[in-house]
Protein backbone atom coordinates (compact mmCIF):
# COMPACT_ATOMS: atom_id res chain seq x y z
CA UNK A 1 0.00 0.00 0.00
CA UNK A 2 0.93 3.35 -0.93
CA UNK A 3 2.73 5.43 1.82
CA UNK A 4 0.55 8.55 1.67
CA UNK A 5 1.83 11.73 3.36
CA UNK A 6 -0.64 14.75 3.23
CA UNK A 7 0.91 17.98 3.00
CA UNK A 8 -0.46 21.00 5.10
CA UNK A 9 2.96 23.37 5.24
CA UNK A 10 6.02 23.38 2.53
CA UNK A 11 8.48 23.43 5.39
CA UNK A 12 9.47 19.72 4.91
CA UNK A 13 13.30 19.14 3.93
CA UNK A 14 11.82 15.80 1.63
CA UNK A 15 10.13 18.67 -1.10
CA UNK A 16 12.97 20.58 -1.16
CA UNK A 17 14.64 18.10 -4.28
CA UNK A 18 11.18 19.64 -5.95
CA UNK A 19 11.63 23.16 -5.76
CA UNK A 20 14.27 24.77 -3.14
CA UNK A 21 17.13 22.68 -5.32
CA UNK A 22 19.09 23.91 -8.35
CA UNK A 23 19.50 21.03 -11.32
CA UNK A 24 23.11 21.35 -10.30
CA UNK A 25 22.39 19.70 -6.73
CA UNK A 26 19.68 17.68 -7.67
CA UNK A 27 22.10 15.82 -10.37
CA UNK A 28 24.91 15.67 -7.26
CA UNK A 29 28.15 15.90 -9.82
CA UNK A 30 30.58 15.19 -6.50
CA UNK A 31 28.27 12.19 -5.27
CA UNK A 32 26.73 10.83 -8.58
CA UNK A 33 25.08 8.17 -6.70
CA UNK A 34 23.32 10.36 -4.83
CA UNK A 35 21.29 11.95 -7.65
CA UNK A 36 18.32 12.18 -8.59
CA UNK A 37 16.13 13.75 -11.50
CA UNK A 38 12.64 15.23 -11.99
CA UNK A 39 10.28 13.02 -13.82
CA UNK A 40 7.00 15.29 -14.79
CA UNK A 41 3.70 13.62 -15.89
CA UNK A 42 2.25 9.58 -15.03
CA UNK A 43 3.21 8.92 -18.74
CA UNK A 44 6.97 10.03 -18.61
CA UNK A 45 7.21 8.39 -14.78
CA UNK A 46 6.05 4.95 -16.19
CA UNK A 47 8.94 5.19 -18.93
CA UNK A 48 11.14 5.83 -16.31
CA UNK A 49 9.65 2.94 -14.61
CA UNK A 50 9.70 0.46 -17.43
CA UNK A 51 13.47 1.58 -17.74
CA UNK A 52 14.19 0.46 -14.71
CA UNK A 53 14.51 3.49 -12.62
CA UNK A 54 13.57 3.91 -8.91
CA UNK A 55 11.42 6.72 -7.70
CA UNK A 56 12.80 8.56 -4.45
CA UNK A 57 9.63 10.25 -3.77
CA UNK A 58 6.08 11.54 -5.56
CA UNK A 59 4.51 14.47 -5.50
CA UNK A 60 0.94 14.73 -6.64
CA UNK A 61 -2.29 16.60 -6.24
CA UNK A 62 -4.60 14.33 -4.31
CA UNK A 63 -7.13 13.45 -6.84
CA UNK A 64 -4.24 11.80 -8.59
CA UNK A 65 -3.70 8.99 -5.74
CA UNK A 66 -6.72 7.33 -6.61
CA UNK A 67 -6.41 8.24 -9.94
CA UNK A 68 -4.24 8.50 -13.07
CA UNK A 69 -0.93 7.92 -10.83
CA UNK A 70 -2.67 4.82 -9.01
CA UNK A 71 -1.12 2.30 -11.27
CA UNK A 72 2.64 4.06 -10.28
CA UNK A 73 1.90 3.87 -6.86
CA UNK A 74 1.10 -0.04 -6.97
CA UNK A 75 4.59 -0.43 -8.63
CA UNK A 76 6.23 1.42 -6.26
CA UNK A 77 4.62 0.98 -2.17
CA UNK A 78 7.20 1.91 -0.29
CA UNK A 79 8.47 5.30 -1.97
CA UNK A 80 6.60 8.44 -0.01
CA UNK A 81 3.94 9.91 -1.69
CA UNK A 82 3.32 13.73 -1.10
CA UNK A 83 0.28 14.77 -2.10
CA UNK A 84 -2.03 18.01 -1.31
CA UNK A 85 -4.17 20.25 -2.76
CA UNK A 86 -3.68 22.10 -6.30
CA UNK A 87 -3.07 25.59 -4.79
CA UNK A 88 -0.95 24.70 -2.16
CA UNK A 89 1.30 22.36 -4.44
CA UNK A 90 1.26 25.73 -6.96
CA UNK A 91 2.66 27.67 -3.81
CA UNK A 92 5.66 25.06 -3.33
CA UNK A 93 6.31 24.80 -7.07
CA UNK A 94 5.49 28.45 -8.33
CA UNK A 95 3.43 26.88 -11.49
CA UNK A 96 0.52 24.10 -11.89
CA UNK A 97 1.94 21.12 -11.64
CA UNK A 98 2.58 18.47 -15.19
CA UNK A 99 -0.26 16.55 -15.55
CA UNK A 100 -0.45 16.92 -11.04
CA UNK A 101 1.97 14.67 -10.49
CA UNK A 102 5.85 14.90 -10.20
CA UNK A 103 8.06 12.25 -9.10
CA UNK A 104 12.16 12.62 -7.84
CA UNK A 105 13.78 9.48 -9.67
CA UNK A 106 17.47 7.88 -8.68
CA UNK A 107 19.98 7.73 -11.57
CA UNK A 108 21.61 5.10 -12.74
CA UNK A 109 25.30 4.77 -13.56
CA UNK A 110 26.12 5.71 -17.45
CA UNK A 111 26.32 2.69 -19.29
CA UNK A 112 29.69 2.00 -21.31
CA UNK A 113 30.48 4.02 -24.54
CA UNK A 114 30.99 0.33 -26.15
CA UNK A 115 27.37 -1.40 -24.96
CA UNK A 116 25.51 1.78 -26.10
CA UNK A 117 26.79 1.77 -29.90
CA UNK A 118 27.58 -2.06 -30.15
CA UNK A 119 24.44 -3.01 -32.42
CA UNK A 120 23.72 0.39 -33.43
CA UNK A 121 24.24 1.71 -37.21
CA UNK A 122 22.44 5.28 -37.29
CA UNK A 123 23.71 7.72 -34.20
CA UNK A 124 23.42 11.42 -33.60
CA UNK A 125 25.91 13.16 -32.11
CA UNK A 126 24.80 16.12 -30.03
CA UNK A 127 27.64 18.45 -29.33
CA UNK A 128 27.24 21.53 -27.20
CA UNK A 129 23.70 21.49 -27.32
CA UNK A 130 22.49 23.82 -24.12
CA UNK A 131 19.11 24.30 -24.48
CA UNK A 132 16.95 21.45 -22.91
CA UNK A 133 13.85 21.94 -24.81
CA UNK A 134 16.08 21.50 -27.77
CA UNK A 135 17.78 18.59 -26.58
CA UNK A 136 14.53 17.21 -25.00
CA UNK A 137 12.93 17.24 -28.94
CA UNK A 138 16.42 16.16 -30.58
CA UNK A 139 16.18 12.57 -28.11
CA UNK A 140 12.23 12.49 -29.70
CA UNK A 141 13.39 12.82 -33.06
CA UNK A 142 16.28 9.85 -32.58
CA UNK A 143 13.86 7.69 -30.99
CA UNK A 144 10.60 8.17 -33.37
CA UNK A 145 12.89 8.28 -36.69
CA UNK A 146 15.18 4.74 -35.96
CA UNK A 147 18.26 6.49 -34.66
CA UNK A 148 19.95 3.84 -32.86
CA UNK A 149 21.83 5.62 -30.14
CA UNK A 150 22.40 9.37 -28.79
CA UNK A 151 25.54 10.63 -28.25
CA UNK A 152 26.37 13.50 -25.98
CA UNK A 153 29.40 15.99 -26.29
CA UNK A 154 30.59 16.83 -22.34
CA UNK A 155 29.18 20.54 -23.06
CA UNK A 156 25.58 19.34 -23.42
CA UNK A 157 23.29 20.06 -21.21
CA UNK A 158 22.10 17.33 -18.75
CA UNK A 159 19.90 14.75 -20.70
CA UNK A 160 17.69 13.92 -17.44
CA UNK A 161 17.40 17.70 -17.36
CA UNK A 162 13.68 18.43 -15.71
CA UNK A 163 12.85 20.15 -18.80
CA UNK A 164 15.04 17.12 -21.16
CA UNK A 165 12.95 15.20 -19.87
CA UNK A 166 9.58 16.36 -19.85
CA UNK A 167 10.03 18.00 -23.65
CA UNK A 168 11.54 14.26 -25.08
CA UNK A 169 8.36 12.60 -23.67
CA UNK A 170 10.44 10.41 -22.06
CA UNK A 171 11.96 9.18 -24.99
CA UNK A 172 15.15 9.07 -23.26
CA UNK A 173 14.69 6.38 -21.19
CA UNK A 174 13.72 4.45 -24.47
CA UNK A 175 16.69 4.94 -26.50
CA UNK A 176 20.45 4.08 -25.42
CA UNK A 177 22.68 6.98 -24.76
CA UNK A 178 26.12 7.58 -22.80
CA UNK A 179 28.42 10.67 -23.81
CA UNK A 180 31.36 11.17 -26.26
CA UNK A 181 34.55 12.71 -25.68
CA UNK A 182 34.43 16.02 -28.23
CA UNK A 183 35.00 15.24 -31.60
CA UNK A 184 38.11 17.08 -31.89
CA UNK A 185 39.32 16.04 -29.07
CA UNK A 186 39.24 12.23 -29.71
CA UNK A 187 35.25 11.58 -30.26
CA UNK A 188 35.74 10.94 -33.68
CA UNK A 189 38.64 8.94 -33.55
CA UNK A 190 36.51 6.86 -30.82
CA UNK A 191 34.13 6.08 -33.81
CA UNK A 192 36.44 5.31 -36.29
CA UNK A 193 37.54 2.68 -33.77
CA UNK A 194 34.04 1.24 -34.16
CA UNK A 195 33.64 1.53 -37.75
CA UNK A 196 31.37 4.51 -37.85
CA UNK A 197 31.84 7.66 -40.41
CA UNK A 198 30.85 11.00 -38.66
CA UNK A 199 28.56 13.40 -41.36
CA UNK A 200 28.64 16.64 -39.36
CA UNK A 201 25.62 19.00 -40.02
CA UNK A 202 27.11 22.03 -41.67
CA UNK A 203 26.17 24.60 -43.62
CA UNK A 204 30.13 24.92 -45.64
CA UNK A 205 30.75 25.38 -49.03
CA UNK A 206 31.43 21.52 -49.63
CA UNK A 207 28.49 20.19 -47.83
CA UNK A 208 27.15 17.47 -49.46
CA UNK A 209 23.20 16.71 -49.89
CA UNK A 210 21.60 14.78 -47.71
CA UNK A 211 20.36 12.56 -50.31
CA UNK A 212 23.91 11.79 -51.26
CA UNK A 213 24.87 8.21 -52.65
CA UNK A 214 28.12 8.43 -49.87
CA UNK A 215 25.92 8.89 -46.99
CA UNK A 216 23.92 6.06 -47.80
CA UNK A 217 26.41 3.66 -48.05
CA UNK A 218 27.56 4.01 -45.04
CA UNK A 219 27.24 1.27 -43.07
CA UNK A 220 27.36 2.85 -39.36
CA UNK A 221 26.70 6.64 -39.67
CA UNK A 222 27.13 9.22 -36.67
CA UNK A 223 24.64 12.67 -37.76
CA UNK A 224 26.56 15.20 -35.61
CA UNK A 225 24.86 18.52 -34.63
CA UNK A 226 25.95 21.47 -33.56
CA UNK A 227 25.00 23.93 -30.79
CA UNK A 228 22.12 26.61 -31.56
CA UNK A 229 24.11 29.52 -31.64
CA UNK A 230 27.21 28.88 -33.69
CA UNK A 231 26.68 25.64 -34.79
CA UNK A 232 29.80 23.36 -35.01
CA UNK A 233 32.95 24.42 -34.86
CA UNK A 234 35.43 24.84 -37.68
CA UNK A 235 37.86 22.15 -35.60
CA UNK A 236 34.37 20.11 -35.12
CA UNK A 237 33.39 19.87 -38.66
CA UNK A 238 37.36 19.16 -40.06
CA UNK A 239 37.20 16.11 -37.50
CA UNK A 240 34.04 14.83 -39.72
CA UNK A 241 33.98 12.40 -42.36
CA UNK A 242 31.52 14.52 -44.49
CA UNK A 243 29.39 17.60 -43.90
CA UNK A 244 25.80 17.97 -44.83
CA UNK A 245 23.52 20.40 -44.90
CA UNK A 246 19.50 20.63 -45.90
CA UNK A 247 18.67 22.30 -48.81
CA UNK A 248 16.42 25.81 -47.70
CA UNK A 249 14.15 27.73 -50.09
CA UNK A 250 13.41 31.46 -49.81
CA UNK A 251 16.18 32.80 -48.89
CA UNK A 252 16.25 31.00 -45.49
CA UNK A 253 19.60 30.28 -44.35
CA UNK A 254 18.88 27.20 -41.69
CA UNK A 255 16.65 25.70 -39.39
CA UNK A 256 16.29 25.47 -36.05
CA UNK A 257 18.51 22.50 -34.57
CA UNK A 258 15.69 20.30 -33.32
CA UNK A 259 13.33 20.81 -36.15
CA UNK A 260 16.93 19.91 -38.52
CA UNK A 261 17.46 17.13 -36.31
CA UNK A 262 14.13 15.40 -37.65
CA UNK A 263 14.78 16.03 -41.21
CA UNK A 264 18.28 14.75 -41.13
CA UNK A 265 17.03 11.31 -38.96
CA UNK A 266 14.54 10.60 -41.22
CA UNK A 267 16.70 11.40 -44.56
CA UNK A 268 18.97 9.53 -42.99
CA UNK A 269 17.34 6.06 -41.87
CA UNK A 270 18.82 3.14 -42.75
Amino acid sequence: MANIIRLHSLDDPALDVYARLTEAQIRNRLEPEKGVFIAESPKVIRLALDAGFEPVSFLMEQKHVEGDAKDLLARCPDAPVYTGERALLKALTGYELTRGVLAAVKRKPLPAFDAVIRDAKRVAVLDGIVDASNLGAIVRSAAALNIDAVLFSPTCCDPLNRRAVRVSMGTIFQIPWTFLPALAEGGTDLLHRHGFSAAAMALVDDSLSMDDPRLKACERLAVVLGTEGDGLSKETIAACDFAVKIPMAHGVDSLNVAAASAVAFWELRR
